[in-house]
């Protein structure tokens, strides 16, 4: 299934998880199997430019054209150069997949002798790579003008994978929680768990004391500052786990998005955590409804600041996509003032490295909505972290480690605004 999923990646340039989730509907696969596929696909991606540079070297007339040849190939590179998978069953399992499909029949001894080239030339080509082999030039030319010097470590980072963070549902137990499942509390109230033990089979899951988020990602719904009794709108909401924080902190919560496939799994979420919150499948953009006393908006971009956990975007998305989703931020950012009650407030994030996905379109906001002003974000609002506050006020957290967060976090941006009373 895996290399089915890297050609459905690369044909359609969609998320490698929505295949993935196709795939295992489709073909009913075992746990243990789908899990093995998807780690091979994200591994294929997250080394996508030391494969597609190992496989180019190897072949006398370049890459195939065929995709479904060269997802079988990526496939195979990924378990003979990265994952713990024996040679001889990663190469005798694609070698055996290229002879049951027709169209790759006839490269079914190309495949066979290229993957044990591979196996036979690994050390060579595991010492010889650095780290910008594995970003797309367009990432890494706006990284280097961006960031500096952090770009590499940026790029690194994104090789390297992400951590497992946890949010407890009471904040007041986290150090308790972080006992039972053998975790680090951070500074930001997340969890850090020490391995990717299976999550299911930890300590609260099944009483929902807590549910799987990046430390970053947890932070916007904190700086919103949520009270009880608050009529809160969590737009483009799915999976739910700032709507989960919303709700946990006892506001009356509208999760909006326009996937009901993702609200399914964001009540379900819910249910287990024992959290209710009013669903709607619905286009923000068109949103309609009484003003709220806070809106979150967690708008959709370009992703690259999670590209530790999804490599696949940044080999499906490019410039040309990153105008497009700046443009829905604004249309979504401006319905979402519309909606904010006179003294309310509004939180935009994204989980974006992109300047015009995050620090330009805040001052765009601000230029355009007068009566609105920035709330700065403060020290206390993120754990003490003062590296990740921005001399503006607003959040920038990158993938890199930092001194009280070994490991570091996705990279996000978030503001805060409030509106004139």
């Amino acid at each position: 299934m895996a290399s089915r999923a890297i050609a459905e990646v690369l044909r359609r340039r969609i998320a490698l998880d929505d295949v993935l989730d196709e795939l295992t509907r489709a073909e009913d696969l075992e746990a243990r199997d789908g899990a093995l596929a998807r780690a091979i696909a994200v591994v294929a991606f997250r080394r996508f430019g030391t494969i597609r540079q190992a496989l180019a070297d190897r072949l006398e007339r370049g890459l195939p054209k065929d995709i479904g040849l060269f997802a079988l190939l990526a496939a195979g590179a990924a378990q003979v150069l990265f994952l713990d998978v024996p040679d001889h069953a990663a190469v005798d399992t694609m070698v055996r997949l290229a002879r049951d499909e027709p169209a790759t029949r006839h490269a079914a001894g190309l495949v066979n002798a290229v993957l044990r080239r591979l196996v036979r030339e690994r050390e060579a080509i595991l010492s010889a790579d650095a780290p910008w082999l594995d970003a797309p030039d367009w990432l890494k030319e706006r990284w280097l003008a961006h960031y500096g010097e952090q770009a590499v470590a940026i790029a690194a980072a994104h090789r390297s994978g992400a951590t497992v963070d946890l949010t407890p549902k009471d904040p007041a137990s986290a150090a308790s929680w972080a006992s039972e499942v053998g975790g680090t509390l951070l500074p930001t109230g997340s969890i850090r768990l020490a391995d990717r033990a299976s999550i299911r089979e930890l300590p609260g899951f099944s009483e929902g004391a807590w549910w799987v988020q990046d430390a970053a990602a947890a932070l916007p719904a904190r700086i919103l500052q949520p009270r009880a009794g608050e009529r809160i709108a969590d737009l483009c909401a799915a999976p739910g786990g700032k709507t989960a924080q919303l709700a946990a902190a006892g506001a009356e919560v509208l999760a909006v998005d326009r996937s009901a496939k993702r609200l399914d799994r964001l009540r379900e979420n819910l249910q287990r955590l024992g959290l209710e919150a009013e669903t709607m499948t619905a286009d923000a953009q068109t949103l309609t409804t009484e003003p709220f006393d806070a809106i979150l908006l967690d708008a959709p971009c370009s992703a690259t600041g999670t590209l530790r956990r999804h490599p696949d975007a940044a080999w499906t998305k490019s410039a040309v996509d990153l105008d497009k989703l700046v443009a829905l931020q604004t249309r979504l950012l401006d319905t979402a003032a519309r909606l904010v009650r006179p003294g309310g407030r509004l939180v935009f994030c994204t989980c974006s490295l992109e300047p015009e996905e995050g620090e330009h379109q805040a001052a765009r906001f601000l230029a355009a909505w007068p009566d609105f002003r920035r709330i700065p974000i403060t020290i206390q609002d993120v754990g003490g972290e003062s590296g990740w506050l921005t001399t503006n006020g607003d959040l920038r957290t990158l993938p890199v480690s930092v001194p009280s967060v070994p490991g570091g976090v996705d990279g996000f941006f978030a503001a805060r605004f409030e509106r004139a009373s």
